[in-house]
């Protein structure tokens, strides 16, 4: 995994697009001023993988495989086998469930070719939801609470991070220190909070200043008139609040 060196390879753009072709456009426009593209569900389905070769060709930007592989140990070991011979995939997502042992797996599968992150929580998830799921008032309550324990489950499973809201990325740095990669989706720049299916969200600022290491930012690059622009003005944001600490 390369190390960040500029603001523009903390940005993650999700290609959360229905065909390869329009993937490609936005790979084109975006390439060098994203750090990596993220491939989800829908696209790698579309795609039937063909994606991610594709997106090798657009330019030097970095792949997020986000398939979140839920399934007992064996199976989701054999199936980051398989991501872990792609060329140009850095991370892939397991969720974190119920079971070490899955994520024990993934990473035995990944062989240190990929870095496998946990999913914690996802961020359209609210309090009220885990309380309608059946989770335990500590966790419904305070769903940062389930967040540090699934970030535990997967610490110690040695895999190399997760995925959080902006809200637990300081408190995961501070347990698990600097080196266990946070990855942080529902982003949304100053001024562009809307309505959307994501409920915690924060700034690229903010979220840099919680210790964030990659940020995941969609509909305000894709949606604006120059997605090219827009991603650097994010990036300018991402460098003022890293006061120095990134190019």
């Amino acid at each position: 995994m390369a190390e960040k060196k500029t603001a523009a390879d903390c940005i993650v753009f999700p290609l959360d697009l229905p065909t390869v072709a329009e993937a490609a456009e936005y790979a084109r426009q975006l390439s060098g001023r994203v750090g990596m593209f993220k491939i989800g569900l829908e696209l790698f389905i579309s795609g039937r993988g063909q994606i991610i070769e594709t997106i090798r060709e657009s330019g030097d930007s970095a792949i997020f495989l986000d398939l979140k592989l839920h399934d007992i140990p064996a199976t989701v070991g054999r199936a980051m086998e398989r991501i872990a011979a792609w060329d140009g995939v850095v991370f892939a997502t397991v969720h974190c469930g119920e079971s070490p042992a899955m994520l024990k797996a993934a990473v035995r599968g990944s062989s240190g070719r990929v870095g496998v992150l946990g999913v914690t929580v996802l961020t359209s998830v609210s309090g009220k939801d885990l309380q309608k799921a059946g989770f335990d008032p500590v966790y419904a309550d305070d769903p940062g609470a389930l967040v540090m324990k699934r970030a535990q489950m997967v610490r110690d499973a040695g895999c190399a991070g997760v995925v959080c809201s902006g809200h637990e990325a300081a408190a995961i740095k501070a347990e698990f220190g600097s080196d266990f990669v946070t990855m942080v989706p529902g982003i949304r720049p100053a001024g562009s909070v809307g309505k959307d299916d994501q409920k915690r969200v924060v700034t690229p600022g903010q979220a840099v200043q919680n210790g964030a290491d990659y940020l995941v930012i969609g509909r305000p690059i894709r949606d604006a008139d120059d997605p090219g622009k827009a991603a650097e003005q994010i990036a300018a944001e991402i460098r003022e609040a890293a006061g120095g600490g990134l190019a």
